[in-house]
């Protein structure tokens, strides 16, 4: 199992059919290789609880005037507004997770994770990419719940994602689910033993 050491928040991002939320609950399936659980931050909305959504669960859901509150106290890691509602990354369960040494995990557009980047530049980006854009496209259409034209605009928005693959630290290609989930948790390892990390962890100070 890995030792608990410094902690270190991981960002993964890809566009939508990459399988970004499937090889996440890979990962942290896979917690019990870890001495401390990863922990998944919820983001916060303002939109309503949709059937079977559960507070704390899918999302904090609050008032619109609570999530300008916390976006006045710097109270977010990353924020924006999408179709008339708020989502926001809370930053103190994360921070307070990765002051105890864990690794805490966010799932968040390629705009999300620069503001991550700006606020935390720490935080360590994993762009997770799908075999082909063959395979992204027949993902999508595989799905057959969207008409075509939203199925256009997915992937003209992973088009427009694929030019900020240069901002991020590491590229997982998802064509296993269990191979990407190994890969990011080699990431995870591998950031843990960095020598800046470490010292920080530790309070050891070089001669």
């Amino acid at each position: 199992m890995m030792r608990d050491g410094a902690g270190v928040l991981i960002v993964i991002s890809g566009p939508s059919g990459a399988g970004k939320s499937t090889v996440i609950r890979e990962l942290l399936s896979a917690e019990k290789r870890f001495e401390k659980p990863l922990f998944f931050s919820v983001s916060s909305t303002t939109r309503a609880p949709r059937a079977g959504e559960k507070d704390g669960v899918h999302y904090h859901f609050v008032s619109r005037a609570d999530f300008e509150t916390l976006i006045e106290r710097d109270g977010f890691l990353e924020y924006a507004e999408y179709a008339g509602h708020c989502y926001g990354t809370p930053r103190a369960p994360v921070e307070q997770y990765l002051a105890e040494g864990g690794c805490a995990l966010l799932d968040i557009e390629v705009r999300g994770a620069m503001q991550v980047k700006s606020r935390r530049p720490d935080a360590v980006l994993v762009f997770l990419m799908p075999p082909s854009w063959e395979e992204l496209e027949k993902r999508l259409r595989g799905r057959q719940s969207e008409p075509e034209e939203k199925i256009v605009r997915r992937l003209a928005i992973a088009h427009e994602e694929f030019n900020y693959i240069g901002d991020y630290d590491y590229v997982v290609f998802n064509d296993s689910v269990e191979k990407a989930a190994q890969q990011i948790e080699a990431v995870i390892r591998a950031e843990r033993c960095r020598v800046a990390r470490q010292l920080l962890w530790s309070g050891v100070r070089t001669p």
